[in-house]
């Protein structure tokens, strides 16, 4: 698969820009789109349906990779142990739900296959044991759901940022501080799913994996004075085999030579973390993000590395069956969230809840 980085690039040379001219035309018409899409929202000439109970969303304004799926699940685990009854809410992308609600969850199992009902929702899940998952494309049905069904009274919504279809109390945006804005251009010219000037209406920005850059900073400075600013990383928790069994430490990749299966809209982000734990980087499988696995995809891997590393994502995609006497192992990755309880303060005293 054809590498991102052309989209992420905040630099063009005049013959890049040149090259990619073709795009603007389809860029301006997204652009275009989604501003009239929202503003149709924000003017009530359509109607956003509001439960009661609150809901915050967590959500990107570039394509994937901004961890926002991690951190949905780490904000509605930590609102449920401050006591909250809480219920998270998924498209499903990548699966074949229907246009009614699923439940991923009930809170103390999952079930469901990856095929059906979105390899994120099952993410969601196992990250956040004890918080219902529900996936349905309106999540407005899934909240009215979620509060019959589980009494919750308040809905976490994953990648909710353009889903407008519901009203919000709290919008947090994530950005990958490696990557930023990239170009600053909508797709197909760029990785914005929306104008930059969106920002003005995400109420948190979190920036993950590093320091913003200038470029990022003077976008908020610009868009999104009033937004709260905080920081999260992603941190390798464990190094799982496919089929079930002992956990190694992540630590224990250093000096290996590994190969990478991902379907991932940032694959660069993983290899910088396996290189980041001393592992050498020796061949690459890379294919879209939520990419439906086949054996064949996984066909001749033995030869290309001694062992081969995958997400969890990925994993809820790929059957032990298809590796023919390949090593595959699963990397964990868990959120960790700078000044959590301030932040989490912020979140109860915006949205009134009580104790």
């Amino acid at each position: 698969m054809p590498r991102a980085g052309w989209l992420e690039a905040r630099e063009e040379s005049r013959l890049r820009r040149a090259a990619l001219l073709p795009l603007a035309a389809a860029a301006a018409l997204y652009g275009a789109g989604a501003r009239i899409h929202r503003s149709l929202y924000r003017r009530g000439l359509l109607r956003a349906r509001r439960v009661p109970g609150s809901v915050v969303s967590v959500g990107n304004l570039t394509l994937g990779g901004n961890a926002k799926t991690p951190a949905a699940a780490w904000l509605a685990s930590a609102l449920q142990r401050r006591g909250h009854k809480v219920a998270l809410a998924s498209r499903g992308h990548g699966g074949r739900g229907g246009p009614g609600v699923v439940v991923v969850s009930d809170g103390r199992s999952a079930r469901g296959r990856a095929e059906e009902v979105g390899d994120e929702a099952l993410v969601l899940a196992a990250h956040a044991p004890g918080v219902p998952v529900l996936v349905a494309r309106d999540r407005g049905r899934a909240a009215l759901h979620a509060l019959e069904a589980f009494g919750a009274d308040l809905l976490v919504l994953d990648d909710g940022f353009q889903h407008h279809r519901l009203a919000r109390d709290l919008d947090l945006l994530l950005v990958d501080a490696a990557a930023g804005f990239g170009n600053r251009r909508v797709v197909p010219r760029g990785p914005l799913r929306e104008p930059l000037r969106a920002l003005r209406f995400a109420d948190a920005v979190g920036f993950v994996d590093g320091e913003p850059a200038a470029a990022e900073l003077a976008a908020l400075a610009r868009f999104a004075p009033q937004a709260r600013r905080f920081r999260a990383r992603r941190r390798p928790a464990a190094l799982r085999p496919l089929d079930g069994g002992p956990e190694a430490p992540p630590e224990s990749l250093a000096g290996a030579e590994v190969g990478i299966v991902s379907g991932l809209a940032r694959p660069a982000a993983l290899r910088a973390t396996l290189e980041g734990l001393g592992a050498r980087v020796v061949a690459e499988r890379r294919f879209g993000d939520h990419h439906r696995y086949r054996p064949r995809d996984l066909v001749g891997l033995a030869g290309g590395a001694p062992l081969w590393i995958t997400t969890e994502k990925d994993a809820l995609k790929i059957s032990a069956d298809w590796l023919a006497g390949a090593e595959l192992r699963v990397l964990a990755i868990e959120l960790e969230v700078e000044a959590a309880g301030d932040l989490l303060d912020w979140i109860e005293g915006r949205l009134a809840l009580g104790p």
